[in-house]
């Protein structure tokens, strides 16, 4: 068994990566990407949290999130965002009473510094095309990509190649 540890910072901003059980392709489904939208909104509610950026995909999410000053429990939160959106799905239960939507874990990453946040918010925002879903992040709809791109943070052209810092990062 592996001895990782996570890191929690209060206040701190971090990039996750959450994927469907066995990567089935759950998240091509509107009502789950609805159910999902909802389960972010209402889980906020109790236990804010602000999303700088976010991707949704046929199989997996990435998304960043700052927390508050005084508060480090993202688990909690991905916790009770998992249980909405599995509550809400038609799925049997397996025989722990789970309905298999969700991997059991997630992966998460504290952002150290400015040039770490934008280095996530490009994976997060070229992820679709990375994965050969569109030829252009704005031709994807379930992310934050259109909202930047209007609001200057990038040229209409970006991401038609992959940008040299994505290229770069281990990640999924």
């Amino acid at each position: 068994m592996s001895n990782y540890q996570r890191v929690f910072q209060p206040g701190g901003c971090y990039f996750f990566t959450v994927v469907t059980h066995n990567r089935q392709p759950l998240l091509i489904n509107p009502a789950v990407i609805g159910r999902l939208r909802l389960a972010f909104s209402h889980v906020a509610k109790t236990r804010p949290f602000t999303v700088a950026a976010a991707v949704v995909l046929p199989d997996h999410l990435h998304c960043l999130w700052q927390l508050p000053e005084s508060d480090a429990d993202f688990s909690t939160r991905w916790r009770l965002i998992k249980h909405f959106v599995a509550v809400g799905c038609n799925q049997a239960s397996n025989t722990r009473r789970e309905k298999p939507i969700w991997q059991r874990r997630f992966w998460e990453h504290l952002i150290r510094d400015e040039a770490d946040w934008r280095r996530h918010v490009d994976y997060i925002h070229y992820n679709p095309v990375k994965h050969g879903l569109v030829k252009s992040p704005s031709e994807w709809s379930h992310g934050t990509f259109r909202r930047y791109l209007q609001d200057g943070w990038y040229p209409p052209d970006w991401g038609a190649s992959e940008p040299e810092a994505v290229g770069a990062m281990p990640l999924d």
